[in-house]
């Protein structure tokens, strides 16, 4: 435990940050295997929540909650797909 004042703020803080960065990198894991599902059977959905998943990892990257180069590996991947279901 925290022996400070400053250090049990921070010690809140953190875990507030904590939680909330784990939201939002749910939220993205959640909506890549929607995509996934949506691939293989509507292409038009598939392609709306892939917009949506590259916009969530985008916002995760600003504010620091995935690395970039993470971000950049998933919608990298993500892109293929969706050329795939153009085609």
């Amino acid at each position: 435990m925290p022996k400070a004042k400053s250090a049990e703020k921070q010690a809140r803080a953190s875990e507030r940050k904590r939680l909330r960065n784990q939201a939002v990198k749910t939220k993205i894991r959640s909506g890549l295997k929607a995509f996934l599902q949506l691939s293989k059977t509507d292409a038009a959905k598939a392609r709306e929540q892939g917009r949506h998943v590259i916009s969530w990892m985008d916002r995760a990257v600003k504010n620091r909650v995935i690395h970039f180069n993470v971000a950049r590996r998933h919608k990298s991947r993500l892109m293929t797909k969706l050329n795939a279901l153009a085609k």
